[in-house]
């Protein structure tokens, strides 16, 4: 029996983590923010010394990309220091670390799908955060997976799937941007690779990209999201080359899976993940 400890456990990936029903040959064991701030490194040593943990998955992160533009000390604060306390601290205590990062870490002027050993660059603050986290989990340990993933979505917390819809129920209509390309990723599919990770135990440690197959842009896939959830609203998806944000965000930001199709051969279009999702969206 492989013992895990999830932090951030409130959070869209935490919380779709403990509704997955595959739990054969693993206990899991749940912390939120509440229960345990990854920036009180105290608290996180005597919470996981000698608790004989496998593995630690890190879902906890400071994730609004907007308001880590003016909040950047408490960005940087979770995503690097809270990512190099839990690296310290899994060092200490023997276990292997499981870190979800972001396809922000690149600066979108790419052509093609970034591998992971392309340049990172970051250009708005979020991503710089991420980065440094990633940076300090690789200084203090040698057994971690970091996973950069990209456009995450659930039926939990807030996201872009979540806002569509609840702007869809009002009959809204929405201007959305055509400018970025990147790929949804839906947290089952993400737990599922991470899952896929403890039960192996054999893939080799460093830096996957994890996503599914295909890209889009946020227009189209919000258009994709109205086409699962009430078509007939469709024409309330507007496109709109430019939106303003705070925060510079990478126009191109699809992620090279070779790597991870190496070891995981179950990766689905975003398409066919996003029907997935709605499926148990309307047996809720």
């Amino acid at each position: 029996m492989k013992k895990i400890v999830v932090l951030g456990a409130n959070g869209q990936l935490g919380k779709t983590i403990k509704n997955l029903d595959e739990f054969d040959g693993v206990e899991f064991h749940f912390f939120s923010r509440v229960d345990l701030d990854i920036t009180d490194k105290n608290k996180l040593a005597t919470i996981l010394a000698n608790a004989g943990f496998d593995y630690c998955i890190n879902c906890a992160a400071y994730t609004n990309v907007e308001n880590a533009e003016e909040n950047t000390e408490e960005a940087f604060k979770i995503n690097a220091e809270g990512a190099r306390n839990i690296a310290e601290v899994c060092n200490t205590n023997g276990i292997k670390l499981i870190h979800i990062s972001t396809d922000y870490v690149f600066d979108g002027k790419n052509k093609e799908p970034y591998t992971v050993n392309d340049i990172t660059n970051p250009i708005n603050e979020y991503g710089k955060s991420k980065l440094q986290g990633e940076l300090y989990i690789k200084e203090e340990l040698d057994h971690y997976y970091i996973i950069r993933t990209s456009w995450l979505y659930s039926l939990y917390g807030k996201n872009f799937l979540k806002t569509v819809i609840g702007k869809i129920e009002n009959d809204e209509v929405l201007n959305i941007t055509t400018e970025e390309e990147g790929t949804p990723t839906s947290c089952i599919d993400l737990s599922e690779f991470i899952l896929h990770i403890i039960k192996e135990d054999t893939l080799p440690y460093g830096i996957y990209h994890f996503s599914a197959n295909g890209s889009t842009t946020w227009y189209g896939f919000a258009k994709e999201i109205v086409r699962n959830f009430k078509p007939e609203k469709l024409d309330n998806i507007k496109p709109i080359e430019k939106f303003k944000t705070r925060a510079k965000r990478p126009n191109y930001s699809v992620l090279d899976l070779n790597k991870t199709e190496e070891f995981y051969k179950e990766l689905l279009s975003w398409e066919e993940n996003l029907r997935f999702v709605f499926k148990s969206y309307k047996n809720k």
